[in-house]
């Protein structure tokens, strides 16, 4: 845990949290699969509490432990979930779900200003998500409507994935890490320490399935419910 943060940065991103795991069981109404990700984030809570991931020596990576895993959970869900019967319903919770991206834009800008992640995966630099956050309550709302445009959410979940990705790519070519290309100056040390271990862990495959889910249904079905 970074001791010298402000107690409000860990408890806004915990807060996010508890957001992303609230609106993963209203989308998918998986008691099984929520109580999967709790115990998922309980696990890399304890490892990174006790500096389990700070050791950047150690090979392979640890942080393996986070991004294999993770990758191999979102194709497994985005397989095994079905969406629930009313598909509207589930497009407003998985929208909602997406608004968690404007507080974590603001602690991230934070833990910037510290000099626990560098410039560039802020909204001052090249992390562009904060349009995802901020148009994800106007997507929410108008997928309840008498007849949403399918394409139009097609293309905001694709953007929106596109977002994500982007980020995640400059997060990981940016931290302590082998593969590590920028930000020696300030790399993105945060993410090995709790409670911010569970953006990578957490926060980001379930964003990531979410788009997928929506998308897979989107293409494939109409969007009536």
């Amino acid at each position: 845990m970074i001791s010298d943060l402000p107690f409000w940065i860990n408890g806004l991103f915990i807060l996010c949290l508890l957001w992303c795991l609230l609106f993963f069981y209203l989308e998918t109404q998986s008691f099984f699969w929520t109580t999967f990700w709790i115990l998922w984030s309980f696990v890399h809570s304890v490892l990174s509490f006790n500096g389990f991931h700070t050791n950047t020596e150690a090979f392979p990576p640890r942080f393996l432990l986070i991004l294999i895993p993770s990758i191999i959970l979102v194709l497994f869900l985005f397989y095994a979930l079905k969406k629930p019967n009313n598909r509207k319903k589930t497009y407003f919770f998985s929208s909602v779900l997406h608004l968690l991206r404007l507080p974590i834009e603001i602690v991230l800008w934070q833990l910037y200003l510290l000099e626990w992640i560098p410039q560039l995966m802020t909204f001052e630099g090249r992390n562009f998500d904060i349009i995802a956050g901020c148009t994800a309550p106007i997507i929410a709302f108008y997928s309840l409507s008498q007849n949403p445009s399918k394409y139009l959410l097609i293309s905001w979940n694709i953007l929106s994935l596109f977002l994500i990705l982007f980020i995640l790519v400059n997060a990981l070519l940016s931290a302590e890490l082998p593969i590590q290309q920028f930000a020696f100056d300030q790399p993105n040390r945060a993410v090995l320490y709790f409670p911010f271990t569970l953006l990578p862990a957490t926060i980001v495959p379930i964003v990531i399935l979410m788009h997928l889910r929506d998308l897979k249904s989107l293409l494939l079905r109409e969007t009536s419910a």
